[in-house]
């Protein structure tokens, strides 16, 4: 996560909205402030097109400058991670993702999406995703625990979907917490795919005693296990699980070659399915050999 990446830290947003806003009203020259207060109804003297361009913009910066700029580099592990904004609209995104080195032996992931398209989003990621440095020996179960009753207690009627993984490179295991985030693949290293069945407890936000079970998958060198969030399946009319489906189908061609070329696969998959109505965050974990 980029500036401070204390878990507790609640003016995260504060830090990166300010200059986001400044820098593109700069290199536009449309006023921001003017078109956050005018009244419902009342035209500004600037172009439409312009107008849409620069909310777009600014739309793009603040979700940009919520992700992190560079994955870590982790022996044994070969990553890769995407976002794609929405293209309907204009749209901030509270699509997230993380990747974390705990120590020479053990990483975690986060992904998730925190309810709402619009400019509060964003910056509320900051507040909802789980600490970049998690208590030492809590399990993905009582990261996402701690991170629910701290979202509750700072901002009730918040919602956000999370999916959070222990991946420890030594054992070749992973162990995941879902708080109603869609479910995670796996591929196999024979290539065989599958969705796993990871219980989804409530999202964050919404019951301060909410519990998050946790599962443990075996995660040998040359499985990939894919994070992703529910843009890069959702289109109306079809049905979520057929299209989670297809997804997994995704993933199994033999040629593997790295993970930046499948993560590109998988979204010019979405792609293909027309406009996207949800952002999409992916990310893809692939295990080598041990640290």
């Amino acid at each position: 996560m980029i500036g401070s990446r204390d878990f507790a830290h609640v003016t995260f947003g504060t830090e990166l909205l300010a200059p986001a806003v400044t820098q593109v009203a700069r290199e536009s020259g449309a006023s921001v402030v003017g078109m956050c207060l005018l009244p419902p109804g009342e035209h500004v003297p600037l172009d439409r097109a312009r107008l849409y361009d620069t909310k777009q913009e600014l739309a793009h910066r603040l979700q940009a400058g919520l992700l992190p700029r560079v994955l870590p580099s982790i022996p044994g592990l070969d990553v890769a991670a995407r976002y794609l904004p929405a293209t309907r609209g204009v749209n901030v995104g509270g699509d997230f993702y993380d990747l974390i080195r705990l120590d020479t032996g053990t990483a975690a992931a986060a992904i998730g999406d925190v309810q709402g398209h619009n400019m509060n989003a964003a910056p509320s990621w900051g507040r909802s995703a789980p600490p970049s440095t998690p208590p030492t020996g809590a399990s993905p179960g009582e990261v996402l625990a701690r991170t629910n009753r701290l979202l509750t207690d700072l901002d009730p009627g918040l919602f956000t979907s999370c999916l959070y993984a222990h991946l420890d490179l030594a054992r070749h295991a992973a162990c995941l917490a879902s708080a109603g985030h869609p479910p995670p693949l796996l591929r196999h290293p024979d290539g065989h795919t599958e969705v796993l069945d990871v219980p989804p407890g409530l999202l964050l936000g919404i019951d301060s005693a909410a519990d998050y079970p946790a599962t443990e998958i075996p995660l040998p060198p040359g499985a990939v296990l894919a994070l992703y969030t529910d843009g890069l399946v959702e289109t109306p009319g079809t049905d979520i699980e057929d299209a989670t489906n297809e997804l997994a189908e995704q993933l199994a061609p033999e040629d593997l070659r790295s993970m930046d070329t499948l993560a590109d696969a998988l979204i010019d998959h979405a792609r293909r399915r027309g406009p996207l109505g949800d952002d999409i965050a992916l990310l893809l974990v692939h295990p080598q050999s041990s640290p």
